[in-house]
């Protein structure tokens, strides 16, 4: 099955641009094959300026290897809108407990010392297992990265925020989840799995906590995407359960998380808390 092509920065774009003025933190954008880079270009083409976190011995550890971030950095700056805003990148351990909040600080910082919009899109792939094959160090790291980098981020973002006037408007955190509550869950990953749970199950918490900075939480689940990690006849059978017949590509859950960047998305209290 020949896979869709990436879309042009012309069609990316949205007029009058819904994100003009605003800053947005993307982590985990260290492919071109990746959904961290789609979202990157997606809020680019919506008029904001992007910082992008990449963590590049991670990918070159894994079968899809490694993608150079200078060149992800020119995918995400030609799709840019708005003729000020900028693109920024650099790189963080996020296993490291104190990454998260230099990263939040790095990139406040080289978008102009304010931050409206974060994506927690990076994840800790591969090295994980069954009930069986799982054990203590394997649990440990996917906790460290998965779900304690993410609260931690959010907890920089929240107090970066709070030191903006009261009800400054834009600001919004979206997190990733997985399948793991969806027909068999994921057996096989059964650390990945639990630690994307935990990020469902706190998006009210956070959401309820961060409502008076005037911040919506969303966490969204993108489903099967073809970001180069499948091939062959199991990809064929997981296409062949979806209406469209494919797979998602990684600007399909970009367009959603964009949309939730833009004041549109305001319309629903439900949206808030979802």
């Amino acid at each position: 099955m020949p896979k869709l092509p990436q879309p042009t920065a012309a069609e990316l774009r949205r007029d009058p641009l819904p994100l003009r003025g605003r800053t947005a933190l993307v982590t985990g954008a260290s492919r071109r094959g990746g959904i961290g880079h789609a979202v990157a270009r997606r809020l680019a083409a919506y008029g904001a300026s992007v910082y992008l976190h990449h963590h590049v011995p991670h990918d070159a550890e894994l079968p899809w290897g490694a993608d150079r971030p200078e060149d992800v950095v020119a995918s995400v700056r030609e799709a840019l809108a708005d003729p000020d805003a900028r693109v920024a990148h650099g790189p963080a351990d996020l296993a490291d407990a104190a990454a998260p909040a230099e990263l939040v600080s790095a990139a406040a910082e080289a978008l102009g010392g304010r931050l409206d919009i974060l994506v927690a899109n990076h994840a800790r792939s591969g090295r994980d297992g069954t009930l069986d094959e799982i054990d203590a160090a394997m649990l440990d790291a996917h906790w460290a990265v998965d779900t304690r980098s993410v609260i931690l981020l959010v907890q920089a973002y929240a107090r970066l925020r709070a030191g903006l006037a009261p009800r400054t408007p834009g600001g919004r955190v979206t997190m990733m989840t997985s399948g793991q509550d969806i027909a068999g869950g994921m057996p096989g990953e059964l650390a990945y799995g639990l630690q994307k749970g935990a990020l469902a199950s706190v998006t009210r918490s956070l959401a309820t906590t961060l409502a008076d900075l005037a911040v919506t939480v969303n966490t969204v689940n993108p489903g099967p995407v073809d970001t180069d990690y499948m091939t062959g006849e199991a990809y064929e059978e997981i296409a062949a359960l979806f209406p469209a017949g494919r797979w998602g590509m990684p600007d399909d859950p970009a367009r959603l998380i964009a949309w939730l960047a833009t004041d549109e998305a305001m319309g629903s209290p439900l949206l808030e808390r979802s």
